[in-house]
């Protein structure tokens, strides 16, 4: 039997109010950093029960312990200050990092709580890493003056992050890069840096790209040294697949079938019309079928919803097409490397100048 179609998510879920209203209590210096401690640590145990609960195949810990994705590493990376308060989208801020001095990891980030979510459960549970290209162009530079030896420094430190998370006994490691696809001459950066980051990882590595030109970062963007990219395809209706016709897809692909900016919940023959749109070009084997984004900006509610939706989806789809579920030994594949497929990079045109 051939296996496939494995379910996920892509890292982040909405926080419960409690913790919410305990996180303004904790910045206000009106409760201490262990009971805070204790709050992140429940919600995150109620997420992995939730997981388990609906049948998902490989769980994330939902991120109950950070804000801002990359200000939650710029915090713990040498280098960093933290400044004010600036506008991502909608009605969404952080405190935008700014790069002051060498940026260097002096510790472990993310390992303990990888450590804690694994310890809940026996199903695999992501290392979740923001990538070095996303943190640096999230950032203000007041030191580098090169946006290359910005990135190219981070990489080195979110790659000692990724080992340690695979010393630890991850499976899979995530390195998100929300922002790899929008400044499409930038892309070989962001391939060099994946590069530092993966160099010699036992993992199995993802990256995750939403929200971007994808039309015109493919197929460069298979050049980004990973097993997997994890794609939002649900706002385009997928019609990234058909350049999978012309130019195949030389990774494992993660399906984005839900919207995750949407407050509606997709009915699951929606989502059945996504995952067997795949299957038209892609086989099972290399699918992992997850929403579009991280869904932290949904109500608890929504998010279980969607997710609910798409595990429901997924058992629809192997019932009727007699695809297993049993997960695959993981490790480097031939495609972490495997790159723009030759005969297409052969007649590509020639590419920016490189960056300072």
């Amino acid at each position: 039997m051939t296996n496939g179609l494995w379910t996920t998510s892509v890292g982040s879920f909405p926080k419960p109010p409690e913790l919410l209203a305990a996180r303004t209590e904790h910045a206000a210096g009106r409760l201490s950093d262990d009971d805070l401690s204790a709050l992140e640590r429940r919600a995150t145990e109620d997420w992995i029960r939730f997981q388990e609960s609906i049948g998902v195949d490989i769980l994330v810990d939902g991120e109950m312990y950070r804000g801002d994705m990359a200000t939650y590493f710029a915090e713990e990376l040498e280098g960093f200050a933290i400044g004010g308060i600036v506008r991502a989208y909608g009605n969404r801020y952080y405190r935008k990092p700014i790069a002051i001095a060498p940026v260097r990891r002096t510790h472990p980030i993310t390992v303990e709580m990888w450590r804690y979510a694994q310890s809940l459960t026996d199903k695999p549970v992501k290392g979740m890493l923001t990538g070095p290209y996303t943190i640096a162009d999230w950032s203000f530079d007041e030191h580098y003056g090169s946006r290359r030896e910005f990135v190219l420094d981070l990489a080195h430190a979110i790659h000692a992050e990724a080992m340690d998370l695979a010393a630890a006994g991850a499976r899979f490691v995530q390195i998100d890069e929300p922002a790899a696809s929008t400044r499409m001459e930038e892309l070989p950066l962001v391939a060099e840096a994946m590069g530092i980051v993966t160099d010699g990882l036992p993992a199995y590595a993802i990256t995750h790209i939403c929200y971007g030109d994808f039309m015109r970062a493919y197929p460069t963007m298979l050049d980004i040294p990973v097993d997997q990219i994890d794609l939002e395809l649900t706002n385009s209706d997928f019609e990234l697949l058909d350049r999978f016709r012309e130019i195949p897809f030389t990774k494992h692909v993660g399906l984005g079938v839900s919207d995750v900016h949407s407050h509606r919940v997709e009915a699951v023959d929606e989502v059945v019309r996504g995952i067997k749109l795949a299957l038209e070009v892609l086989p099972p084997e290399s699918i992992f079928v997850d929403p579009d984004c991280g869904l932290k900006t949904r109500t608890v509610e929504e998010a279980q919803a969607k997710m609910r939706v798409i595990s429901d989806a997924v058992a629809k789809v192997r019932d009727e097409l007699g695809i297993g579920s049993a997960l695959p030994d993981v490790g480097p594949t031939p495609g972490r490397n495997a790159g723009v497929p030759v005969a297409v990079a052969s007649n590509a045109t020639e590419t920016e100048p490189a960056l300072p």
